[in-house]
Parts: C-alpha cells; structure tokens; sequence
C-alpha cells in the first residue's frame, strides 16, 4: 500500500474520532446480555442500519434451531458486504455483539457509555462493542478514502460468543456464511491488547462424570456403595498422577498467561447425595448413590483428543475395578479443538506490518488460553487465514468499570483498514 494512501487512511480516521467514540457508545447502550440474548434483534439492526447507509448490502440471518434461539429471544445476526471496484479478496471483521451481565461493584452506570479520561466504560466496551466501532469505522475510512478498492468488505455482528457461539458464528460457519469460496481473511476484533495479534486458542473438552453407587442406610454404609468415596478416589488419581503430568507438558502456541502453555484441568462443579434441603427440613441418612463432577479440560495443539480422553477413562476403569459395584457414566458436553493461524500467514504479516507502522514497536504474538470464534470459522468455515486483532486490555473483559481506551481504538481502526486494503488487493495509487 503506497504510502501516501496510508496516510491519506490514518488522516481519515483520525477526523472520525467523535464518530468512533458516539457508535461505541451506541452499542454499549443495547444490554445485550447473554444469557439470555436480550436485545440481539434490535443491536444487530442498528449496525444493519448503519452499515446500509454506506452501501453494504445487509442480511440478518436468524439462528433457527440453534441453542436458547426463541421468538422471545431470537439468534439475530447481521452480515454486511460491499464489493470493490476491481477483482481482489476478501476481507472480513467479525465482532459479537453479547456481553456477560454487569454484575456488582460498578461506579458508573454499565449501559451508559460514559465516557471520562480518556476512555468509553460499560459492559462491552472492552468486550467487544468496541472493536465492533473500530472495525466499522476502518471499514467506512477504507470507503470514503478507496472508493475504487480491490476486492470486497464484509462486517458481521453476531451472537453467542460468550455461550459458546452456536448461535452466532458457529450456526453462520455451518451454514456456508465462512466459506472459503467466499471469504478469504478474517480479524476478529476481541481485546487482547492493542499491539498483539491472536493465533490462536488451545482446544477444550467439557465432559460431566457420574459416579454411580448403590443407596443405603447412613448408620450402615458398609451395605451401601458410596458414590462420593468413589468419585474421592477418581479425583486422588487425577491430582496425584493427571495433574503433575500435564503441567510437564508444554506447547509451542505463544499462550498468554504463560501457564496456559501447559495443558491444564479445571472441576467446574461437584454434586453428590441427595439435594440439600431449602428450609429447615434435616436431610436423610442415606449413601449417596450419585456424584456428578463436570471437568474442563484444556489440551493443546500438539495432543490427540482421542488420548485426552482416554487418559480420563482410564483412571476412571481404575476406580471402578477397585470398588466392586461401583459404575461411572461420562457425558460429552462440548469439544472445540486446538487451532493456531501460523506466524507468517497473510493476515498475521499484514497486521504485524502495520502495527509497527502505526505504533511504532513490534507486534507480539500470542495464543488465548480460552476459545472464541476463531474456532467456528477454521473448523466450519474452512477459513484458515483467521486470527483476532483488536482494541482492548483483555484484563479489563467482564470486570465491573469495564473500559475501553479511545486512543486504542483509533490505532486499531487504522491497523485495521491499512492490513484489509493489503489483504484485499491494494488501494489504487
């Protein structure tokens, strides 16, 4: 990209600073909040709305059948796209538009988009309404400085995210919207600091285990089979064997923290005997015939899911065979495998070029610890050139005072429309 066009781009966005800074806090004002999706129709249109407005054609498509869609909460997405002039690629931004509930301890009210120091707060400001700003207004500079542009834009907000994404990008993947036929490069404006870009994400396996024993009396236990004592010693084996040996285990994947460059086991909940009481009724003396414990497994690229969860059932077939009587049963919630864009791919160079150009210093490549989209769109989609760049301090994601940095936004946007216009051909000169 010549380099007066470059600046021609930045000089753009920099005069669109207020109209960054008002759509931000546009969007914060829809409490989107997941679950249970409130207010997905209505953020979704206005984006349609504005993006309309500078010719992209907009569809909204709906996630019938997908997990919590409803007609009093529908999976309402929009996808917008405008072609350039000349044959080239193309380019998509995808933000989600859901946020997790404000919780307690804010000092500022969480749907306002107040905006002090510097700053835009509000549920989703970090996370990621205003990346979704940032990524539109890079769009809108890109269209008002390269009218002529090679290649075509697509913008899409969509649902889900903080659930899984079944109902946003996952049901738009699976439903051709991600093609590779169609789509070429992917940023996915999440907050992980504004001079890092995103490879990737560690894989995950969410399983819930029964262990399931036999009832009986609580004065005689010995005529029962309890099912916590069995699920004690699944969890003596997995802290005393499992755990020790996954920490050995490294990745080559830049994750940040660094000690989600080992793999890692989470007990997301534990259940065993009879509910608890609500009022002041004791509970019965029985053995617990029932233990239930949901584990999170997160594995890493260079590890074979089929080996994750052998290794489970493994110690769990101990267990069983040392407690005659004793069963388990395991249930698969949701698996997602590892996926990592390589350092030198197309959109990972493009990004790295330009934040050394507009922020002055190297880009730093990194791995997320958890998920997002990115898995839907390789896995689905088919679209490997896909990483997540964006404005944000990931710290800041889903705390109370959640805030964005104005300043960041801006040299996003930039970042952001200079990497598309290479990515999607060039500007003419």
């Amino acid at each position: 990209m010549p380099a007066g066009s470059a600046e021609r781009l930045f000089r753009r966005i920099d005069a669109l600073r207020d109209d960054l800074v008002d759509l931000t806090r546009d969007l914060i004002r829809f409490p989107t909040v997941n679950p249970p999706g409130e207010g997905y129709r209505e953020c979704a249109e206005y984006l349609g709305r504005r993006l309309a407005a500078s010719g992209f054609a907009v569809d909204y498509p709906r996630a019938l059948g997908a997990p919590g869609d409803s007609d009093r909460y529908p999976r309402v997405n929009v996808v917008a796209r405008r072609d350039g002039g000349r044959p080239g690629r193309t380019v998509h931004f995808n933000g989600h538009i859901d946020v997790v509930e404000a919780g307690h301890g804010w000092t500022v009210d969480p749907f306002a988009g107040v905006v002090r120091d510097g700053r835009v707060y509000g549920r989703g400001a970090c996370d990621m309404k205003g990346g979704i700003a940032a990524s539109v207004i890079a769009a809108e500079a890109i269209l008002a400085e390269s009218p002529d542009f090679a290649g075509a834009i697509e913008v899409s907000g969509t649902c889900d995210e903080e659930s899984g994404g079944f109902g946003g990008v996952g049901w738009l993947a699976r439903n051709g919207w991600f093609d590779r036929s169609k789509v070429d490069h992917v940023i996915i404006p999440e907050p992980l600091d504004v001079d890092r870009v995103c490879l990737g994400h560690r894989g995950v396996w969410w399983a819930e285990i029964e262990m399931k024993g036999r009832i009986g009396h609580g004065s005689m236990p010995f005529l029962g089979i309890n099912a916590i004592r069995g699920m004690a010693a699944f969890l003596s084996l997995v802290e005393g064997e499992l755990l020790p040996d996954l920490a050995r285990r490294q990745t080559r994947m830049p994750c940040e923290p660094p000690g989600a460059r080992s793999a890692t086991l989470n007990y997301n909940s534990i259940h065993g005997g009879l509910a608890e009481p609500r009022d002041e009724t004791l509970p019965a003396p029985v053995v617990a015939d029932s233990c239930r414990l949901v584990i999170d497994r997160r594995y890493l690229v260079e590890e074979d899911f089929a080996a994750v969860k052998g290794e489970i059932l493994a110690l769990l077939d101990r267990v069983k065979a040392g407690t005659p009587g004793l069963d388990y049963r395991l249930d698969e919630i949701m698996t997602f495998q590892p996926t990592m864009t390589e350092p030198d791919a197309p959109v990972v160079k493009a990004l790295d070029h330009y934040i050394h150009r507009v922020l002055g210093k190297p880009s730093r490549h990194i791995a997320s610890p958890g998920t997002y989209d990115q898995k839907h769109i390789t896995r689905h989609g088919s679209v490997i050139d896909c990483v997540a760049y964006g404005p944000g301090i990931l710290d800041l994601a889903h705390q109370p005072d959640e805030y964005v940095v104005i300043d960041d936004m801006i040299a996003s946007a930039k970042i952001m429309a200079a990497a598309a216009l290479t990515l999607a051909g060039g500007a003419s000169s």
